[in-house]
């Protein structure tokens, strides 16, 4: 745990809806439904400005500038992105006839510049891997330098598009020139990008925000019309949206101007604010848990600990339990790649059509591509409920064990491979990142730390001899012969991280906007604790569902079935609901969407 009496700020994000609006110069109440189409104008612009802008900048010369940091003058861009853009003259276009006000302009080109200089990274990495192409063999060669290193999963899927490249080119003379030098603007197109409004670009001449004990109120100036001409066609409203109640008593410095989305169910608020935590300390911890991924679950954990005799463990760990979530994401995955290939499968038949058959091919095409896209909604939304979910398991199991220190293994050295096809893409596109991004969160909240070792070896190699482990029943068991120590296989995985964390704590090196990392996996003999060390996880009972069943008199001579009602398998049941605020105006009930099974089952009799 932290020193006590020492703290430290963090960030952290929430989202809220909306109960009243009202004109802020006349006072006049304005219905929800009327604030949804308000603001729906508003990001149509920003979302229409903010596309031809990177459009226009879609070009080498603009990663040039974004890469070495200097204007024409040489000196240092700002790290604004709205004053960056000003200095270097990337200016917004509207629609003729349309005003937007200077500050509109300002949240078009910060998220502009954010997502350029995202693919700045991109196109460097890119540029770099064609340079070391060979063209005639279709391998990369080393990299000479630390700079031109990059994930070897990013690589090879690079590789891929410049072998896919080569190919298509006959003359070997234009394949070696086509494939030197190559650049993010010939890979990819402009990406599309989502329509919102990060108010937090602009000033109080365009948003400003007023909270207190249970509510906030934002000032925003929205147009009147889908297309403005004037100044005078833009008003100022008052939103008022409730703060949830886990975050009435926390410490909380700052409130921060929050962003602008619309979903199917109107306005959406997604806050952030600066709180103080405990400020955890690596360096002094003397009890770690390591996390492993695992295969067949999200992850599991272990404990091992700093005596004055050396390092223990009891090499007993926890496994988390997704409550079948998992095996719902993989269901979700499988429907998303089969709207995917049938929505190619029609693109490709829809390209040598007759007009009247392409029109049918295209409406399907476009039904398909909407379901695929609820199917990903749907799978993020339990990506990220199981995120936070497994967080609070592991930062409550590691709190138990009284550790200072979270060790997880460093997600850029860490590959899928060896499982198959199947499993190594759905364990690839398991919520992972999610994960550590919500346990580094979570863990934060009680001054544990949440550090990145070597990844390398843990599962493969005893904790206490280092030498390779047996399997003598499978895959998910392990045996060291020599040390008489063993059992899960993710649990001795756990025990290893734990132990690097603990044996490399002076080294660990801090990156921004990154965890600390742990460079150099050390290694030290972990003895078996006699006795019981770690925690025993709590196995929280989902609530049932008590119905009442009709009273019928039964039969003579048959025995009457018990029924019993089946446990609610969703981390959901946890989740307290809200109360509900008072709401002003009219806002119409938005119907759900269709699930995309139905929609799938009726498009195979095509």
């Amino acid at each position: 745990m932290a020193d006590a009496g020492f703290t430290t700020l963090r960030q952290f994000s929430f989202t809220t809806r909306p109960y009243l609006a009202v004109d802020d110069a006349t006072g006049e109440p304005i219905g929800l439904d009327d604030l949804d189409i308000r603001v729906g104008w508003m990001l149509d612009l920003i979302a229409g400005a903010e596309a031809e802008l990177i459009s226009r900048l879609w070009q080498p010369a603009t990663f040039d500038v974004l890469a070495t940091g200097r204007d024409s003058h040489g000196r240092a861009l700002p790290k604004h992105g709205q004053v960056a853009a000003a200095r270097l003259g990337w200016t917004p276009r509207y629609p003729d006839g349309v005003y937007a006000p200077s500050r509109v302009t300002r949240v078009v080109t910060a998220q502009a510049m954010a997502t350029l200089r995202t693919l700045t990274y991109r196109d460097t990495a890119i540029a770099s891997l064609s340079n070391r192409f060979d063209p005639e063999t279709g391998r990369l060669s080393a990299p000479s330098c630390a700079a031109e290193y990059v994930p070897s999963g990013y690589a090879r899927g690079v590789r891929r598009q410049l072998i896919a490249r080569t190919r298509r080119i006959d003359d070997p003379d234009s394949r070696a020139a086509q494939s030197a030098r190559m650049r993010i603007t010939d890979v990819q197109a402009p990406p599309r990008t989502s329509a919102m409004a990060r108010l937090s670009a602009a000033d109080r001449q365009l948003a400003h925000l007023t909270v207190t004990d249970a509510a906030m109120m934002l000032t925003v100036t929205l147009p009147t019309t889908a297309a403005p001409e004037g100044r005078a066609q833009w008003r100022r409203v008052r939103v008022t949206a409730a703060i949830p109640k886990h975050l009435h008593r926390r410490p909380i410095s700052e409130w921060h101007l929050p962003t602008l989305v619309l979903d199917h169910r109107g306005l959406l608020l997604r806050c952030a604010a600066t709180e103080a935590v405990p400020a955890a300390d690596v360096t002094s911890g003397t009890t770690a848990v390591g996390v492993d991924w695992s295969p067949s679950t999200l992850g599991a954990a272990a404990t091992a600990a700093e005596n004055p005799d050396g390092l223990s463990s009891d090499y007993r760990g926890f496994t988390y339990d997704d409550r079948g979530l998992g095996t719902k994401l993989s269901r979700l995955q499988t429907e998303g790649q089969l709207l995917h290939r049938k929505a190619a499968r029609l693109t490709r038949l829809a390209a040598t059509a007759p007009p009247d058959v392409r029109a049918q091919l295209e409406a399907k095409i476009a039904v398909l591509d909407d379901h695929r896209t609820a199917v990903g909604v749907k799978r993020g939304r339990i990506n990220r409920e199981l995120a936070f979910h497994f967080a609070r398991q592991v930062t409550d199991y590691a709190e138990s064990a009284g550790a200072q220190v979270i060790a997880v293994e460093d997600l850029t050295t860490l590959e899928t491979r060896g499982h198959g096809r199947v499993n190594n893409n759905r364990a690839a596109q398991s919520a992972r990142r999610k994960a550590v991004d919500a346990l580094s969160h979570t863990a934060a909240g009680v001054g544990i730390a949440v550090v990145a070792v070597p990844a390398r070896g843990s599962s493969a190699q005893c904790p206490g001899c280092n030498e390779p482990l047996a399997r003598p029943g499978g895959y998910h068991t392990a045996w060291c012969p020599g040390c008489q120590v063993g059992g899960n296989r993710d649990h001795v995985a756990g025990v290893n991280l734990a132990k690097r964390a603990l044996l490399g704590k002076g080294t660990a090196t801090r990156r921004r906007g990154r965890l600390p990392a742990i460079q150099v996996a050390e290694h030290a003999p972990v003895r078996k604790a006699r006795d019981k060390t770690s925690p025993t996880p709590s196995r929280p009972r989902h609530r049932r569902v008590r119905r009442s069943l009709p009273t019928a008199t039964p039969r003579m001579g048959v025995t009457p079935k018990q029924h019993v009602p089946a446990p609610q398998a969703s981390v959901w049941d946890t989740v307290q609901p809200v109360t509900p605020q008072r709401v002003t105006g009219s806002r119409e009930a938005h119907p759900s969407p269709t699930p995309a099974t139905s929609v799938v089952a009726s498009m195979r009799s095509m």
